[in-house]
Order: structure tokens, then C-alpha cells, then sequence
């Protein structure tokens, strides 16, 4: 048998991926599993893009260095494809020593060929930034459909691959200034060298491995249209260094050292298994068979590639450019699957709004892992774009998971229990039934031969509504007593297509079948490089109408969505509460702002009256799942009884440098709900600019202080009693600023266990 060698696209590292972007990831995971189950030795690999000007970008926004970026956004990611079920047998990072290393090799076998040219050529330049700007980081308009959108690699709205400098109207996307043209030197593939040798390529692959046709035609074009020299480094300073003199300060362009990831990641799994003593295989035996002796009389390795339709181009001309303009012989594309792009109800996913299901709002939304999985691939957008609606989920969750296969699973094994004492009946086999069963597995099979991945779903379902039909019609509840042969034959026939549901189902929804075919007492087998094979059922068990013999106490795995609960999702999701605070916080200023100022003297007898400051100290700290700019702090206010308390300080501040901290609170703020936490309280911190003009906050510290300790105005009673609860208006009603670094309101000090407040950074500002 052929082996197969699958990737997903690489992810960017430097946000939470959504629905949309996981569709690439969980494909490839049915692939794998498919294929593992099916008998292929199988190979399934991924990982986060991490070089680049986005990710210097986002660091610089989020006051971060790259790696530690990086590192935070790896760990998110992980952590969401775990739940989701995905099984790489590596899922790793572009940032790795192996993926410099093949880059770099790549990089002097194309250069030595030949290959390589250098330019010099007009870039922009931020001059606000003092920097050049990257492809990705100019938005402008497209020259050629006119797309406002469009940006400095690519307008998506007609699919042109642009230079920066033919946009029109171009902004600076960090700063959104007008950037310069200046002259660079660059390093350039000569993909028209190579032109020939890509469309012999291509004209065999596509007709072998079976492209789609969007994947052909856009191919064809690139050729016709005739190739020119792609850039292949930039004037960055996160990413692979350029190994020849006189580029010692620029980096390869991430789009050239992103699917050399592919090989990389491979060798980083070979690597990390040798470390560990759980293994050893030669990575080249999967790309560069040629050159392996473990490769030696295997089958031919197949590379599967899973993308979206925006990437297609680079893996079928720039990736296999780079593969065909070196010496050695790589295992190039087979066969690509894209999907076209899922959209949000009616628009586009943003997280800086609050629209769209992100991939920790599925982990946190309580509906299983599976279910998603069962939309996003009942709905795989293959031929054109699909829109995710809340309605559209609740419709296909209640009434073809739970309506027609779950159903089925339910009733049939139900009746087992009830009406069989657990044990399923003997019975012969419905040859008619399984006449249709079997054409309906082997239509699936061959679908998911080619990862057309929809419709073998969609097959499975119909096996399971032929099923659902045959059980009503036959109405058992009657023949167990009417007819009690037709009734055993019914449902002994029934458990066994249950048992092959579950089989060709395990690829798309791996816990549920597993659960299920637990009830069997059986299990699906499971397999990944590097760790044991769990042993069950595999493919070659489908069809099988012996092995079974009861059935264990079930539970219903799916619960129906209700229209109350569908609508709260949709609310939630929509950006509305987002809008609603921002209204609120608008509203609470321009109230703010028309209420006549307090006098000094009526601030300082106000504070002293009614504001209760204390010093608390930071004992937990997390996000607010629901609100990106939210942290939830658990505080020791010296009561004895934790308080929680909200922030926004998530922005600038790291969890790190917030825990432990003796902070000041307003003790005696009413409390507040914010994204689904009450906050009782307000944490006292100041704004400022560092030397780079970025915003940042330094919290008001008293380390010095015990927790509980009142924070007073200098020469005021400590002990004096105070209002029980204020609210926001009353707080805000008194300015407390800082001065030279002095906390002050009025002129006088904050004090707490009579010293002075101070502050080390924000010397001149407002306090909230």
C-alpha cells in the first residue's frame, strides 16, 4: 500500500484561530485517522507559522519579545486542538533549529543552481515606524478589481498576488500612515527558470493525485500568465537568517521557510523521538525517499495537503518551485484539499469586536467537541463559501445528529436493554438491508479515499436514515411480541450497522463512536507515530455481522439546543455586548462630564466621608474568558473572605506581574457585573507613555502594607467610618491624581500605615 504523508496548513501564531481557521486542522485529523484505520502507514503533521512581520507586530503591541509571544500563542493553540480532538502525530513550530536548518539548505541548493538573483528594488517605508514595511502590514487598494481591501502580498477579493508598491492609496497597517517608497536589495527564486519543469509537474500530478479544479485552474493561470522572480527575504528581524554575505540583516521571507515547516516539524518529531527513546525514523523517508534506506521497499509516499483557497498558489507553484529547483528528489504535492472560506452569520469573523466563534469560545461554550466537529464537517465549505449561523447549528445539531443518528444509536440500543435483557438477539442477516448498507460504505470509502470529505459524511447519514426508516416501519415495539423472530432479526442487523456507523464515523467524531462502541464493549483502534496502537476495530471490520453479543447501560451523549439557549449563543457572539459596554462607558462620561466639578475643599470632605481605599493583595489572577481585555483578581482584603474584583489591565500588564501585588482597591464601590463575573471593587492604577510613546499602566503599589490596611489623606482619622457602598459617579466625582509622583487628591497625600503613595512611572497623571 501507498503510504500517506499529510499536512493542514500551518496557522499563524499570533491570535486565537476561529471556527474558519480550524477547518484545515480538523481535515486533516479525519484524513489521518481515516487512513491510520484503513491500513496506510500514515504520517500527519502541523504546526504554528511563527516568523514574520505579524508576529513582530503583535509583540510590539502586546509589549512582548516575539519568542515569548510565540511561546504564549503556541500553548493557546495546543491547547484548543487538544480539545478538539485533533491527533498529529506532531503538531509543532516553525521557529524551530530544524526548520532553520532545511531553509537554509534548500536556500543553497537553489542558489548554487543558479536560482537566485538579486535586486534592487523599490519598497515602502514607514517612516512613523522607521521601518520597512512587510507585504502583509500595507493595506491599500487593488489595482486591478479595485478592492479597498486588498493588501500588500494579495487582494483576496480577486485573488491578484501583489507588490506592495502597485497598491493604490497605501496605509502603514501598524500606524496607518503613508509610507515612503525607498530603495533595497533583495534575494529573488527565479520561478520562470523553473516554469517547465513546474508545469511537467503539474500536468502529471494534478491528473494523478486528482486536484480540484479552482487548485488546476489557478495553477494554469499562474503558468500562462507567465511567472516572475518571487522575493524571498525581507528586511525583518524575527525569522531565518539569510546565509550569504552581505544580507546579514535580513531574514527569509515567511512565506518561503513556511512550508519547508511541512519538512521540519517531520524532522523535529524524528528528533524528539530518538531524544526520548520511544523510536526512530529517518524523516527523509517521508521526503526524500530516495536518499533513506528505511524508505527502501515501502509503497510510494502520497502527500495530502490540506489548505484553504487562498493559499493555493503557494502550494502549487512557490513550494514546489522551491522542491524543483533542488537537486535532491522531495516528495512533492499529490493530492490538495480546499476549502473555500466559512463566514459568520452575516459577515466575517473579528475578535477585536467580538463576532464569531473562536476556538476557546467552543472550548468554554459547554457543547462537546464533537458536535462542533459534526457541523463544521456536515457543512465543509468545498465548493463555495459557507456562512455559520446559530440557527443553521441548532437545525443541524437537533436534527440530523441527534434526529437521525443519534436517534438511531439510542432507540436501537435502548430496545436491546429493555426488551433483550441487555443481550443482542440471533438473528440471520438482512442480505437487503446490507445489499444497501454495504454500496453506501463502499460509496463513503471511496470518498474518503480522495478526502472528499462532505460527502462521505453525508453518506454515512444516509446509511443511518435507510436505518431510521427500516425501524419505524418495521415497528418493533409491536413485532416483540407479533412477530418476535422479525423483531431479533431487526435488531440484530440494526446493532451491527451501528457498530460499522461508528467505524466510519471514528474519523469525524472520535469520541462519541468511541463512547458508543463502548456499549458494545469494544472500542475503535487508534494510532499515532511514537505511541502504542490502541487495538479495536478497524475498516476491514465493516461489513462484519459477527463479534457482537450485548449492550451496557446507555446515556444520551448529544443534547438537543433549545431556541432560548440558540439565541443567547447568537447574542453572545455577535459583538453586541462589546457595543452595549462601549455605549454604557460613552454614556457614564458625557454624565460624568456634565456634573458640576466638586470644589478642593468639598473632594477632600467627600474622600474622608465616603471613599474607602484599602490595601489588598493580589492572590490569583486569570482572563476573563469572555472579555479580551479583562483579568478576574482574587484579592486578601484582610477580611478573611476572598473578594473578586475585575480589571483591564490585560492589555498591559502580564498575570506574572500582577500576582502577589499589594494593590489599593475601592473597597466600598458597588458591585458590578462585567462579561459574567461580579466585581466588587476597583484596583487604583495610572497611565503613561514610555520612551517609545506606547500606552502603558503602573497599578499603585504598597507593598509595604498589610492587607486590610485603610488608605487615608494625610492628617484624616483612620478609624473613621465611611459610607457602606458608593457608586461609580460618587468615586469618579473626586480627581485622584499623581504629582511628581505623589498620589495626591487636592493637594494632600494618600497615606497608607503613614507613608506616602507613590508612584515610580506614571509621575504625572490621573488615577482610576
Amino acid at each position: 500500500m501507498d503510504r500517506r504523508l499529510i499536512t493542514a496548513a500551518l496557522p499563524y501564531v499570533n491570535n486565537i484561530p476561529h471556527l474558519g481557521n480550524i477547518i484545515q486542522s480538523l481535515s486533516g485529523d479525519v484524513f489521518a485517522r481515516f487512513c491510520r484505520n484503513r491500513g496506510y502507514e500514515t504520517l500527519y503533521v502541523c504546526g504554528v507559522d511563527e516568523y514574520g512581520t505579524a508576529t513582530e507586530t503583535k509583540a510590539l503591541e502586546e509589549g512582548k519579545d516575539p519568542r515569548s509571544l510565540c511561546n504564549h500563542y503556541y500553548q493557546e493553540h495546543t491547547k484548543i486542538y487538544k480539545w478538539f480532538n485533533i491527533n498529529f502525530d506532531k503538531f509543532g513550530r516553525t521557529s524551530n533549529p530544524q526548520c532553520t536548518e532545511i531553509t537554509q539548505s534548500l536556500f543553497t541548493d537553489l542558489d548554487k543552481a543558479g536560482l537566485v538573483h538579486e535586486h534592487t528594488n523599490k519598497q515602502l517605508f514607514c517612516p512613523h515606524c522607521n521601518r520597512f514595511l512587510a507585504d502583509r502590514y500595507v493595506d491599500g487598494t487593488c489595482p486591478k478589481c479595485g478592492s479597498t481591501k486588498a493588501r500588500g502580498d494579495q487582494c483576496d477579493e480577486c485573488g491578484t498576488l501583489l507588490d506592495p508598491v502597485d497598491l493604490k492609496d497605501p496605509k502603514c497597517h501598524t500606524c496607518g500612515s503613508t509610507p515612503e517608497v525607498k530603495e533595497t536589495k533583495h534575494l529573488y527564486i527565479d520561478l520562470p527558470a523553473l516554469s517547465t519543469k513546474l508545469n511537467e509537474w503539474m500536468e502529471k500530478a494534478a491528473k494523478e493525485g486528482k486536484w480540484a479544479d479552482n487548485a488546476v485552474n489557478m495553477t494554469k493561470a499562474w503558468i500562462r500568465d507567465g511567472l516572475q522572480e518571487r522575493a524571498i527575504t525581507r528586511d525583518l528581524k524575527w525569522g531565518i537568517p539569510v546565509p550569504k554575505e552581505g544580507y546579514e540583516n535580513k531574514v527569509f521571507y515567511v512565506w518561503f521557510n513556511a512550508p519547508i515547516g511541512y519538512l521540519s516539524i517531520t524532522k523535529q518529531l524524528a528528533d524528539e523521538l530518538e531524544k526520548s527513546g520511544r523510536g526512530t525514523f529517518d524523516w527523509k523517508s517521508w521526503w526524500c525517499p530516495d536518499e533513506s534506506e528505511e524508505a527502501k521497499g515501502k509503497g510510494e509516499v502520497k502527500l495530502f495537503q490540506f489548505i484553504g483557497k487562498d493559499n493555493i498558489p503557494f502550494h502549487t507553484v512557490v513550494f514546489p518551485c522551491t522542491l524543483l529547483g533542488s537537486p535532491h528528489n522531495w516528495t512533492k504535492l499529490y493530492h490538495m484539499s480546499s476549502t473555500e472560506f466559512l463566514n459568520y452569520e452575516d459577515g466575517k469573523f473579528s475578535k477585536s469586536r467580538g463576532i464569531g466563534v473562536f476556538g476557546s469560545d467552543a472550548v468554554e461554550s459547554g457543547i462537546p467537541a464533537d458536535a462542533w466537529r459534526f457541523y463544521i464537517f456536515f457543512n465543509r465549505p468545498e465548493k463555495q463559501d459557507y456562512q455559520f449561523t446559530w440557527k443553521d447549528f441548532m437545525e443541524k445539531l437537533n436534527g440530523e445528529l441527534i434526529g437521525n443518528l443519534g436517534n438511531l444509536v439510542n432507540r436501537t440500543l435502548l430496545f436491546v436493554n429493555k426488551y433483550f435483557d441487555g443481550v443482542i438477539p440471533e438473528a440471520p442477516v438482512d442480505e437487503e438491508l446490507w445489499t444497501k448498507v454495504r454500496e453506501l460504505e463502499k460509496k463513503a470509502t471511496d470518498y474518503l479515499e480522495w478526502a472528499e470529505l462532505k460527502d462521505a459524511f453525508h453518506t454515512i447519514f444516509e446509511i443511518s436514515d435507510i436505518c431510521n426508516k427500516k425501524f419505524q416501519d418495521a415497528e418493533p415495539w409491536k413485532s416483540r411480541t407479533e412477530n418476535p423472530q422479525e423483531c431479533a432479526k431487526l435488531i440484530h442487523n440494526l446493532c451491527y450497522v451501528i457498530k460499522d456507523l461508528m467505524i466510519m464515523a471514528n474519523p469525524f467524531m472520535p469520541q462519541y463512536t468511541q463512547v458508543i462502541m463502548s456499549y458494545f464493549g469494544k472500542s475503535i483502534q487508534e494510532s499515532k507515530v511514537g505511541t502504542e496502537t490502541k487495538p479495536g476495530y478497524t475498516w476491514a471490520n465493516l461489513g462484519e455481522t459477527t463479534g457482537l453479543d450485548k449492550v451496557g447501560p446507555t446515556e444520551v451523549y448529544f443534547k438537543p439546543l433549545d431556541q432560548k439557549t440558540m439565541l443567547a449563543f447568537k447574542e453572545k457572539f455577535s459583538g453586541a455586548q462589546q457595543k452595549k459596554a462601549e455605549k454604557e462607558a460613552k454614556k457614564a462620561e458625557k454624565k460624568k462630564e456634565e456634573k458640576p466639578a466638586l470644589t478642593p475643599e468639598q473632594q477632600i470632605e467627600f474622600f474622608n466621608k465616603n471613599i474607602n481605599l484599602t490595601v489588598a493583595k493580589i492572590t490569583d489572577i486569570k482572563p476573563n474568558p469572555e472579555g479580551e481585555k479583562l483579568y478576574i483578581e482574587t484579592l486578601d482584603d484582610g477580611s478573611g473572605t476572598p473578594r473578586t474584583i475585575q480589571s483591564g489591565l490585560r492589555m498591559y500588564l502580564k498575570e506574572e506581574e500582577l500576582l502577589g501585588k499589594h494593590v489599593i482597591i475601592a473597597e466600598n464601590l458597588a458591585p458590578r457585573t462585567m462579561r459574567g463575573v461580579e466585581s466588587r471593587g476597583m484596583l487604583l492604577a495610572g497611565d503613561y507613555k514610555d520612551e517609545n510613546g506606547k500606552e502603558c499602566v503602573e497599578v499603585l503599589d504598597a507593598g509595604w502594607a498589610a492587607p486590610g490596611t485603610k488608605v487615608i489623606l494625610e492628617g484624616a482619622d483612620v478609624n473613621a467610618v465611611k459610607k457602606e457602598q458608593i457608586t461609580g459617579d460618587e468615586f469618579f466625582s473626586v480627581s485622584i491624581e499623581a504629582k511628581d509622583g505623589f498620589v495626591q487628591i487636592a493637594g494632600k497625600k494618600l497615606l497608607a500605615d503613614s507613608k506616602e503613595i507613590k508612584t515610580a512611572k506614571a509621575l504625572n497623571s490621573e488615577i482610576g
